[in-house]
């Protein structure tokens, strides 16, 4: 059964759990107010989303690993985007994988998914390409034909427009299917087809390095580190550190670690009971000993005091659903069914479905 829904979100805790095919940590770096909106659309074999990020962020994401996943820029005009510490071009393909990657954007980031379960996208390779391409999986970017990559994203477009503004539509069989099968045919090519983005040998180091790096932080959560600490923990010399933080996090090895624990400290303050926790144990717990100098940099990242965060009601109305939303084993809304040929008609004009039943979509050349 298909389903669609339009969320927005003003809280990262409540945004990261809503992301479909992975697990996501987001860390947003300036006090400006974090606003997204995710259109989300489900087929009976594909999960795709669009994004819409108003504030600069980094986020740690790491793919579920019984699906296959690829993401893009939706706009030309969308905020600049380092994956791995590589530039996303509008055009390029991310080929997303099950290990923990970092990623970080500037305001009014534009950008869009798509994720097949792994045996449905091997059995889509086999029917259209014929042949096995396991291996151009493990690039970490991807550039197709131009073409190939238009019709993509017209495509993806389309079916969030419908998302938003008539999402009983996707319920009907012929467009679902003719959606569902177009998008997955055109994925697919663009796989096949494109050319890879090679990623250097001091960038494959580096990966390495940043693995290794968040590794060690998540086994040191509650203790103050320092860097030459870290280096020795991790072996390797301290400049390669920061060279390595620079690329894949836009920051230095101690910036990031302070902005690491400084939103976790916040998501501790926002679940605690203020009658049974206290700011001082909820600090030291996440390895901040020296609490004033604690206390001033959590106002300046985030307005506001510790002790506010913690005595402050939690907002319970974190997800917003902004429009019409068809929820897999919800009650389905009725469907006029002359608004739906209506719509079904203004799809074939869209050349989104094929002209009469029966005729196969046409492919990009």
């Amino acid at each position: 059964m298909a389903w669609s829904r339009v969320i927005s979100f003003t809280d990262p805790l409540a945004c990261q759990a809503a992301i479909l095919a992975a697990d996501v940590e987001i860390f947003p770096i300036t006090r400006e107010d974090f606003e997204v909106e995710i259109t989300q659309v489900g087929t009976n074999r594909l999960w795709m989303q669009r994004f819409h990020v108003s504030s600069p962020q980094l986020c740690t994401v790491a793919c579920k690993p019984d699906r296959r996943s690829i993401g893009f820029l939706t706009e030309p005009n969308s905020s600049p985007f380092q994956h791995c510490g590589l530039e996303v071009l509008p055009g390029d393909i991310i080929v997303n994988r099950s290990d923990v990657v970092h990623r970080r954007s500037g305001p009014n980031l534009k950008y869009g998914s798509m994720s097949l379960p792994i045996d449905e996208l091997d059995t889509a390779v086999e029917a259209i390409i014929g042949r096995d391409f396991v291996k151009r999986l493990d690039q970490r970017i991807v550039h197709p034909h131009p073409q190939l990559m238009s019709r993509l994203l017209r495509l993806h477009r389309a079916i969030g427009q419908l998302a938003h503004d008539c999402p009983d539509i996707l319920q009907l069989p012929e467009v679902l299917r003719a959606l569902e099968n177009e998008l997955i045919h055109t994925m697919v090519r663009c796989l096949a087809e494109g050319a890879d983005v090679e990623t250097t040998t001091g960038g494959r180091r580096h990966d390495a390095i940043i693995a290794r790096f968040e590794d060690f932080l998540a086994a040191n959560p509650d203790r103050p580190l320092y860097l030459t600490e870290i280096c020795a923990g991790i072996g390797v010399a301290e400049r390669t550190l920061r060279a390595s933080c620079e690329e894949h996090l836009g920051m230095g090895p101690i910036r990031f670690l302070t902005l690491r624990r400084m939103h976790f400290v916040r998501r501790a303050l926002l679940r605690a009971d203020p009658s049974k926790s206290t700011v001082t144990h909820i600090a030291t717990n996440h390895g901040f000993w020296e609490l004033g100098r604690f206390s001033v940099a959590y106002r300046t990242l985030f307005g506001e005091s510790p002790s506010d965060t913690l005595h402050r009601a939690v907002e319970r109305t974190v997800v917003g659903i902004d429009r019409g939303s068809t929820l897999a084993g919800g009650e389905t809304p009725h469907l006029n069914q002359k608004h739906a040929k209506k719509d079904t008609t203004r799809c074939r004009i869209a050349g989104l479905l094929p002209k009469r039943q029966g005729t196969p979509l046409t492919s990009v050349p």
